[in-house]
């Protein structure tokens, strides 16, 4: 159960569940699924028209899920236990700035031309001032980091996105996503040096730990869960983050938002900002050297961190190394 989330694919990358549920977060839903009045969650499930493979997708994620418990979280937690928080932090930057090529990539594919010169100027930035990514200046720059990978690209071309489907090691994906992970993976420059995948792989499993254990305690359904959120975060990707209520197959949420008068609520919002007096903007070139300073500084910040975390490195492998010794001795 370990995937890119939704374009990435990675040679050990376990975002299926991780992704879904961060998903949800950013796309504002939670699971709209409840448990069934049924109680026979496998014959309610299969009317769902995007998840006609019900019975292989749970198959498959029961499988991941036992790949995961038994090799993958032990792994990510000993990965978390020895390395120092901001080598955690500069391994995924590293990673997040690689995948900015195929952002630009899909920007222009999309027809997103100005977004792609901001985010080639996120790529540029981080890649020379940020060393190679390891810190995120273009952020505090002011370049937003966006999500565009080839399976929106697809869909905004037009192309249908299929049944939903649970693969072995790869995890949740659909028809049209899975086929564009292949275009996706040619575009990230690590695909092609060897090892790099599976460090990738063991970054992300151990940032999604609380995810993970988020959704176990709290889904009542983690399969149903994880496909909605799944579902949902990839249509809040494909329409920019802009609620699409036509687009979506269960629109609950937002008919209780218009029941309570919060569509409305958001007009006056909306009409207040646009009547409101204009703000003298700061110059460009004062606010860019500002800015500028303050990601130097944040930098600096960061190595007086990395000297820190480094003898807390130090004492934890220590330990081990102790514990090692005394299992021996055993």
């Amino acid at each position: 159960m370990f995937t890119p989330s939704c374009a990435d694919n990675r040679q050990i990358s376990m975002l299926p569940v991780v992704v879904c549920f961060g998903a949800s977060l950013l796309a504002g839903c939670a699971s709209t699924d409840t448990a069934p009045s049924s109680g026979n969650l496998a014959s309610e499930a299969n009317s769902v028209p995007a998840d006609p493979y019900e019975g292989f997708n749970r198959s498959m994620y029961g499988f991941n899920m036992g790949l995961d418990k038994y090799f993958l979280k032990p792994i990510s937690d000993g990965y978390r236990f020895v390395t120092p928080d901001f080598m955690q932090t500069g391994v995924t930057n590293f990673f997040n700035n690689l995948k900015g090529i195929n952002v630009v990539l899909n920007d222009v594919l999309q027809g997103k031309f100005s977004q792609s010169a901001s985010d080639l100027g996120r790529f540029t930035t981080n890649s020379t001032i940020g060393m190679l990514g390891l810190f995120d200046v273009a952020s505090d720059l002011g370049f937003q980091q966006n999500v565009e990978d080839f399976g929106q690209t697809l869909a905004v071309w037009g192309v249908d996105q299929g049944p939903y489907l649970v693969l072995p090691v790869l995890g949740p994906t659909t028809l049209r996503d899975g086929g564009a992970i292949i275009v996706d993976k040619a575009a990230n420059p690590g695909t092609y040096v060897p090892g790099t995948g599976i460090i990738e792989g063991i970054n992300e499993r151990a940032n999604a730990e609380g995810a993970l254990n988020f959704i176990d305690e709290a889904a009542l359904d983690p399969y149903v869960f994880t496909r909605e959120s799944f579902l949902q975060y990839r249509k809040h990707l494909i329409n920019d983050g802009e609620a699409d209520a036509s687009a979506l197959e269960l629109d609950v949420d937002a008919a209780l938002d218009e029941d309570n008068g919060v569509g409305d609520s958001k007009k006056k919002s909306n009409a207040d900002v646009d009547s409101a007096p204009s703000v003298q903007a700061v110059p460009a070139t004062k606010a860019g050297n500002d800015a500028t300073v303050e990601a130097f500084e944040q930098m600096s910040k960061s190595v007086d961190q990395a000297l820190n975390q480094f003898e807390l490195a130090s004492d934890k492998m220590d330990k081990l190394g102790q514990q090692a010794v005394r299992k021996r001795r055993r």
